[in-house]
């Protein structure tokens, strides 16, 4: 898969990229689809909730 054919969730504009074309400072990614990107900040917020969940749970043990 080219860079090209990847897409990317811009954090400063909101927008996908298709193919890497802004600084790696304001990108989120590479994704397979447009879509995934889409979701990029809720995969992430989801990710973040599990891994604090995670972290409570060895916390108590």
């Amino acid at each position: 898969m080219t860079t090209e054919e990847q897409y990317w969730y811009n954090t400063e504009t909101g927008e996908v990229e298709e193919g890497r074309r802004s600084s790696w400072t304001h990108l989120m990614g590479p994704y397979g689809t447009r879509a995934e990107a889409q979701q990029a900040l809720e995969s992430a917020k989801a990710r973040n909730e599990s891994w604090e969940e995670d972290d409570e749970d060895w916390r108590k043990k």
